[in-house]
């Protein structure tokens, strides 16, 4: 057939006799004129663009720069293509009704697609070169093609053509569209005026594109790009090379800061507060949130709406082509031509619809528009639930600076609510707005869904649909039992965690006294009782698990056996299938609406908190200096920062008193820095704490004020500051006259008071800011503090010197190093007034005489500054200028000590007793080794054996590092796309091998019997078409009653295989979904038991050298991942992967030639997952990481308030706030935008997977019986695009979660401390060691077979019943030498006899309980009193009794409420240090064994208190041996033998009186300078 431009069936096809315009194939010629102008035009530049641009790549992004009308023009554009894709259909289709072809009908429009695709690459590139004058182009093809188009549709009208007519409807619809894109373009001239006006306008890019620290584009890219995510791509694909830093997703672009948002919420929260006339009633949050992010939620509910009303395309679609099929008539050709218009065809607008691959490539078009909106849908709250959420903390945060302290103190507000509030409630309420779009789109999808199916099935898809709605409330009273059990385990856990933890902190002292397995049990105990939680847990998922995949089944059962029992036809193919996809569809929505319901109701409670907590009291405002002091405005220009803005009227008010102020003054107090009259205050239960004070504070002299404990000193100092509620007095803060300060007043700051805390407050930072905490650093003056507190000797143990970490992540410090670091901070400040509230309380001696001396006196006191110092030393009253003696809350004496020393003898007296009693202790206190010393030595510890475990390796940094050493990029790329087989496969087998071989076959079984479902309803369905006489089987007259009943018995042998496989099918669902829940939950028990089991036998080395937080780490977070989400996402992973290899599976069955185009989609499957997951697990590591710290400085500043208060830093809190939370939302935004790019592609291959079906499907030759199976395999290729996704999101997941099970693996692999011994237990006589005598044999110890040996070649002999001292400098190996008696060490030579038995063949448990200890650090467990001094439950209380007696505790607990059973908590924080020294001598005694180590046992107990010690020991331990080290020489002057230790070697040995008189020997040199 020849191909011609008009057709040559008509001899006048190129006449133009009636008028050139009215030979309509002319005028499609003229239509193709703009198209050809254009492309003549743009490629030639485009070419020129393309090629000066290779030279530099990439153009940055800082020139994006939208012209005006950009979407709208981009939105046009697609609407266009569409346009053109169906004119070209148009086209084609009325060209078969022809007899020759006729070009004319479908080339212009083809022309007109590729001009419109490339107009839009031609806009793209001139906007991001900004050269808008070569728009003009586009604006001259707008205008022709407007005419060309208007000239067609003029000619149709005057035909008499109309809108029943399709081509004339399209024809109608391009002019609209030209117009429009026209006017888009006048537009931009009109506001760009970049031709015809004399100026053009200069326009720079958004603030955001200027700097290049943003890297989060979505705002700034065009359309396209927005949709599909392009601008990720060089992101993730990069990922694959080197992982995602932080830099690398640089900052957030501005409108999605918190600052940004927090402000538009905090004036729609205020504006309510303004409009309402009730001042009691609450602004209401909700109504807040709407004003500020309404109207980004109600885009993205547009966008659901139109995603989902275009998801019923799909099944629309499949049954159009599945009827289609039925009846592919034969094309009649139409002879005459001549009565046709113009001599062509015209078909009406349905015709089209029923040629199927028209509707392919629409429903190929409608899943890619569907997906793409869903998308967007998600994308649009995603941002606006990130945003609430920086919005949220950024207010709930400012709150928090504003909390009265006595909120906190008194614990209406915890410190565990403001952590909930800040990591519970605002996500609960981010999830919330990431779902609300649901709770809109769900009824009206449902509702849409119902009425379809009513439309293809009549009454009986009602039934179904019921069953749907009848099982929903299950799965929401299913959901909420989820999160019931939920709470519960959480609990529980919580509990375990603290168990473990106590057991972490003690185990030094768990092993020594063999208490191990007792503890161990009791978190056995815990932990059963929360997998009975998990059991339910687990059975409650696979319910909801179960419903998922049931409900369908069961919905799909109910309709079809209704609908053969009531209709009087048969089903068709067409019918069947559609209304699968349908119920597919529909099933979402109802599983999710529970879900939905379910945060809904979690978000109301969080918003009642949240509310709550915004309403709590709040501190007066700027009580101490609010109208009680004249704030210049100078000092307000000073400090913007630093004070709360409020109207300057009240500026303008302080300035006008400040004159009547002035002279009010007495004269004598113009130097008084502080002045209180009069002062009641209060912590808020209107009881006056503080009562009757007036102090006043000299300036630039030392203040102390002292006083028993509880009297009320540190309160003053608070009240002061205006922490505490002042019932009635004032607070005066002197402003000196300008004169006399001006100089000094630029140096210091003003009104910032440098405040140091009794309970030391540190920052998660290193040392240095921790000092400079803000200010400017100085060497000079930030050496003299570091010397003054004497830090120096910490910070050189530290690993970074002072670059380390300290605070709650970092070093842990012991309290006087914590302390000492909160002084200098006040120090380094440089304010006028320094307040120190008991800075020597956890500093031994030398310590505190060292501060006082270089810091206070000499520090300080040279700069002139006021200090106020709280202290209980009463020694240094003597370098005090000002006292103030405190007693009960009210002010006893105040003056100089002289005044003092002849006002109130009385007083003065007392004083001097007490000091008197403080000098003994000065004199006794000058130690070898003071408690510094001692709390340096646990550090440098604490380092060098984790030095030693760097070296042999480091868990967790151990990939990484490995990465940076071997740059080639194939390893490491590798390594990272590598999904961890072994580790999964490590999990299942603790899973057991019998219910993973169930789940296997199971799932498989499942899936089988499901695809079984669906091919016998094609084939039940595809019979009745099939059968000719039951074709007309409506038409009752052709049946007669034979073939009707024959009829029924086929229909009924159908029905009943239906049901039967259903119902498996049904069975199958429920067995799966138990046994992976089971599967999971005997993993976690396995795993948990083992892993506890292993640390609590590991050798203490092990605990030396791994982090507490390590460990701990494996306990909670680990163990929470492997107990509740490894299972559901497990789960999933098979079922999604299962469902689509099934589909494609059928699709392949049903057209053998799709498997031919499955192959690229493969490879490209393959590659998306591949980078996405790589990808994924970076951002994910971010988020991890990057929360961490926000939700650390929420606690630290709710613990630090008065510091932070005190010091005016608030500014600089919340600046830290604001970048912390937008670094944390940058790191989710692109996990959710990772997230969207997986989405988008895989849904588009999903929508090339439906379109290569049906055109396969359609083009296959077919025997007619097929048609069923064509709708089989449309409808599984539907689901397909489901799901993909699915597979690769749980992939992704999968391998972040195997990371715990491989972390925990990693310390499954310890080794264990050998228990067993090769002495049996029974050749131990029960009462061994009968005597207590010790054998030290060539004795050397080391911690481990990689480090130095810590003794070496000891050797001595002590007899029953001595009384033995060791001593020597730090690390001499004297602790080393008390571990080796309870085989804690490695002993590698030599041997440890006791009674005649070699310790290191005894069992450890038998070794450990037979002997007694008393360590250095007091460990308390919580529990009762009982159970910390006989945790096995063996002796009776008279011997418990004695055991306190002796222990001179006796009164003490006889004064708690129930004695023995008194409650001590974690850590045993209710008693003093000394007293739990004193609970842990006793427990010593509880054991009555015949040798008793002590390990300086008596460091923190005061000395009256050790001297009784000392004697009980002697008497209670009379007959016994003891072994005490000592870090006091004095203590052990009594002893029968001395042992003086030199590293590693015994360096004198006898009897003290005798090495005494060695006058160059060790130990004399010891004794004098204990003297």
């Amino acid at each position: 057939m020849a191909l011609s431009f008009c057709g040559n069936d008509l001899n006048n096809s190129y006449s133009v006799e009636k008028g050139v315009l009215n030979n309509g194939c002319f005028v499609d010629a003229l239509n193709l004129v703009p198209h050809v102008f254009l492309l003549f035009i743009t490629f030639p530049i485009l070419f020129i663009g393309w090629g000066s641009q290779s030279s530099k790549v990439q153009i940055h992004h800082n020139t994006w720069l939208h012209f005006p009308g950009h979407n709208l023009r981009w939105i046009l554009t697609f609407t266009l293509l569409f346009v053109h894709v169906c004119e070209i259909a148009e086209g084609i289709v009325s060209n078969t009704w022809m007899q020759s072809n006729h070009l004319h009908l479908f080339l212009p429009a083809f022309m007109g697609f590729i001009a419109a695709t490339t107009s839009v690459v031609y806009y793209h590139n001139i906007e991001t070169a900004n050269f808008p004058k070569l728009l003009l182009a586009l604006f001259i093809y707008w205008v022709l093609a407007f005419i060309t188009k208007i000239i067609k549709l003029w000619k149709f009208a005057e035909e008499g053509l109309g809108v029943e007519h399709l081509r004339f409807c399209i024809t109608a619809v391009l002019v609209v569209l030209y117009g429009l894109l026209m006017a888009v373009e006048v537009n931009v001239i009109r506001v760009r005026k970049y031709v015809f006006f004399a100026n053009p306008q200069r326009v720079k890019p958004p603030e955001d594109l200027q700097d290049l620290g943003v890297r989060f584009l979505q705002p700034f890219v065009n359309l396209l790009s927005k949709a599909t995510y392009w601008w990720m791509n060089p992101l993730i694909i990069g990922a694959h090379k080197r992982p995602i830093e932080l830099k690398k997703i640089g900052k957030l672009p501005i409108a999605m800061r918190a600052l940004t948002n927090y402000l538009r919420l905090k004036d729609a929260y205020e504006e309510q507060r303004q409009n309402t006339e009730d001042l009691d009633k609450a602004p209401s949050i909700w109504r807040s949130m709407y004003r500020a992010f309404g109207r980004p939620i109600l885009l993205s509910s547009t966008f659901r709406y139109m995603a989902d009303l275009l998801g019923f395309a799909g099944p629309l679609c499949i049954s159009g082509i599945v009827e289609h099929m039925d009846n592919k008539t034969e094309v009649v050709t139409m002879n005459k031509t001549e009565d046709l218009p113009f001599g062509v065809y015209f078909m009406s607008s349905t015709q089209l619809l029923q040629n199927t691959y028209v509707l392919a490539v629409l429903l190929f078009l409608a899943l890619i528009l569907q997906r793409t909106f869903l998308q967007a849908s998600y994308y649009v709250t995603i941002e606006t639930g990130i945003n609430l959420r920086g919005a949220l903390l950024a207010m709930i945060y400012n709150k928090i600076l504003r909390l009265s302290t006595s909120n906190m103190s008194m614990g209406e507000m915890t410190l565990g609510q403001i952590n909930n509030l800040v990591a519970i409630e605002t996500n609960q309420l981010m999830w919330f707005l990431f779902l609300c779009p649901n709770l809109w789109a769900m009824p009206v999808q449902i509702i849409m869904g119902v009425i379809l199916l009513y439309y293809l099935l009549g009454f009986s898809a009602l039934i179904g649909a019921l069953v749907i709605v009848l099982l929903a409330p299950i799965q929401y009273l299913i959901a909420t039992k989820l999160a019931d059990t939920q709470k519960s385990s959480l609990d529980y856990s919580t509990d375990r965690l603290k168990k473990t933890t106590e057991i972490l902190k003690g185990i030094k002292l768990l092993k020594l006294y063999a208490w191990e397995n007792i503890f161990c049990d009791s978190v056995l105990e815990t932990r059963s009782k929360e997998l009975t939680c998990l059991r339910t847990f687990a059975f409650y998922t696979s319910m909801s698990i179960f419903m998922n995949a049931a409900i369908p089944i069961a919905a799909v059962l109910a309709t079809f056996v209704t609908h053969a029992y009531i209709s009087q036809s048969r089903l068709s193919p067409a019918e069947a299938f559609a209304s699968l996809a349908l119920f597919h569809i529909l099933v979402t929505p109802l599983f999710l609406l529970s879900t939905v319901v379910r945060f809904a109701v979690k978000a109301l409670i969080s918003v009642q908190k949240l509310g709550e907590f915004l309403q709590s009291e709040e501190i007066g405002d700027d009580s101490w200096r609010n109208g009680d002091m004249p704030v210049s405005l100078e000092s307000c220009k000073k400090h913007p920062g630093a004070r709360n803005r409020k109207q300057p009227l009240r500026y303008q008010m302080d300035n006008y008193e400040q004159p009547l102020r002035r002279q009010l003054r007495p004269t004598e107090t113009e130097d008084v820095a502080v002045k209180v009259n009069n002062g009641y205050f209060t912590w808020g239960s209107n009881l006056s704490t503080l009562s009757d004070i007036n102090i006043r504070i000299p300036t630039g002299q030392l203040t102390m004020i002292v006083g028993q404990v509880g009297c009320g000193k540190s309160s003053l100092l608070l009240a002061m500051l205006g922490e505490m509620q002042t019932l009635s007095g004032k607070v005066y803060w002197s402003k000196l006259a300008d004169s006399e300060m001006l100089p000094d007043y630029l140096s210091k700051n003003r009104y910032s008071v440098a405040y140091a805390a009794q309970k030391s407050w540190l920052l998660n930072a290193t040392v240095e800011d921790n000092i400079t905490f803000g200010s400017p650093f100085s060497k000079q003056r930030y050496k003299a503090v570091i010397d003054a507190c004497s830090l120096q000797p910490d910070i050189d143990l530290l690993p970074f010197g002072d670059q380390t970490e300290i605070g709650e992540r970092g070093i842990n410090l012991s309290g006087g190093q914590r302390q000492r670091i909160c002084v200098a901070r006040a120090l380094y400040q440089n304010t006028n007034i320094v307040f120190l509230d008991d800075p020597f309380s956890a500093l031994d001696i030398h310590l505190s005489d060292h501060l006082m001396q270089e810091g206070i006196l000499k520090f300080l006191q040279d700069d002139k500054r006021t200090v106020v110092l709280v202290t209980h030393k009463l020694q240094y009253l003597i370098h005090a200028d000002w006292i103030i003696a405190m007693k009960d809350g009210s002010v006893l004496r105040e003056g100089t000590l002289k005044d003092i020393q002849t006002h109130d003898v009385e007083l003065y007296e007392h004083w001097k007793t007490l000091m008197n009693r403080q000098d003994q202790e000065l004199e006794k206190d000058t130690e070898i080794e003071s408690q510094t010393t001692l709390e340096r030595k646990t550090l440098r510890r604490a380092f060098y054996s984790r030095e030693a475990k760097n070296q042999i390796d480091d868990e967790d940094e151990e990939e990484e590092e490995e990465e940076d050493e071997d740059d080639n990029m194939s390893t490491t790329t590798s390594r990272r796309s590598k999904i961890p087989w072994r580790v999964c496969w490590r999990y299942l087998s603790s899973g057991g091998f019998f219910l993973v071989f169930l789940l296997v076959t199971s799932k498989l079984a499942k899936h089988s019997v499901m695809v079984a479902i669906d091919y016998w309803l094609a084939d039940w369905t595809s019979s009745a078409s099939n059968d000719p006489i039951s074709s007309f089987i409506s038409d009752a007259t052709a049946t007669n009653d034979t073939t009707r009943a024959a009829q029924n018995a086929e229909d009924q042998s159908y029905l009943l295989v239906f049901i039967i496989l259903c119902g498996a099918g049904i069975v199958l669902c429920l067995i799966t979904s138990l046994t992976v829940e089971f599967l999971g939950l005997s993993a976690a028990t396995n795993l948990h038991h083992n892993l506890l089991n292993k640390i609590i036998h590991a050798p203490l080395r092990f605990f030396d050298v791994t982090p507490l937080g390590q460990i701990l780490n494996r306990f909670s977070a680990d163990t929470n991942i492997i107990d509740q989400h490894i299972p559901p996402t497990l789960e999933s992973l098979t079922r999604s992967t299962l469902l689509c290899l099934s589909a494609i599976g059928i699709i392949a069955f049903v057209t053998p030639v799709f498997l031919i185009a499955l192959f690229p989609l493969a490879v490209a499957f393959y590659f998306i997952q591949k980078y996405f997951r790589v990808a994924s697990k970076d951002l994910q590591d971010l988020d991890d990481s990057t929360q961490l710290p926000l939700l650390c400085h929420f606690s630290e500043t709710a613990e630090g308030l008065t510091t932070i208060r005190a010091f005016r830093h608030e500014a600089r809190f919340k600046q830290r706030m604001l970048e912390l939370t937008d670094t944390n939302n940058t790191a989710y935004l692109f996990l959710s935008a990772a997230n969207r790019w997986l989405e988008v592609r895989t849904d588009y291959l999903g929508a090339v997977i439906v379109l290569t079906a049906a055109v396969a499907a359609i083009w296959m030759p077919f025997s007619r019986l097929q048609s069923g199976l064509v709708g089989l395999g449309l409808t599984y290729a539907l689901t397909v695009t489901n799901y993909l996704n699915w597979v690769v999101r749980n992939l992704a997941d999968l391998e972040v979660q195997m990371a715990a099970v491989k972390k925990v693996n990693s310390f499954l692999s310890t080794e264990s401390e050998n228990y067993e011994g090769s002495i049996d237990v029974s050749q131990v006589p029960e009462d061994w060691p009968q005597h207590g005598e010790i054998k030290i044999q060539d004795l050397c110890v080391r911690y481990d077979p990689m480090l130095k040996p810590v003794l070496k070649h000891v050797n001595a002999f002590i007899n029953p019943g001595q009384k033995v001292g060791i001593c020597g400098r730090t690390g001499s190996g004297k602790s080393s030498l008390s571990l080796a008696f309870f085989n804690m060490v490695d002993v590698f030579e030599g041997k440890i006899i006791i009674d005649g038995i070699d310790i290191c063949k005894l069992p450890l448990q038998t070794l450990r309980s037979r002997l007694s200890i008393i360590l250095q650090d007091p460990v308390l467990f919580s529990g009762s009193i009982r159970f910390n001094l006989d945790p096995e439950r063996t002796c009776t209380d008279d011997r418990l009794w004695e055991a306190l007696e002796i222990a001179q505790l006796k009164n003490m607990v006889k004064a708690l409420p129930g004695g023995l059973d008194a409650v001590i908590t974690e850590g045993g924080e209710n008693f003093s240090v000394g007293q739990r020294q004193l609970f842990c001598l006793a427990r010593a005694f509880v054991r009555k064994s015949s040798i008793l180590i002590m390990d300086e046992a008596t460091a923190s107990i005061d000395m009256a208190t050790e001297n009784i010690l000392q004697k009980v020991v002697m008497t209670a331990f009379a007959d016994r041996t003891v072994v005490t080290i000592a870090h006091r020489v004095h203590t052990i002057l009594t002893a029968d033998l001395v042992i003086v230790m030199k590293r590693g070697n015994i360096l004198e040995y006898g009897k003290p009186e005798t090495l005494m008189e060695q006058e160059d020997g060790m130990f004399a040199s010891f004794v004098k300078a204990d003297m």
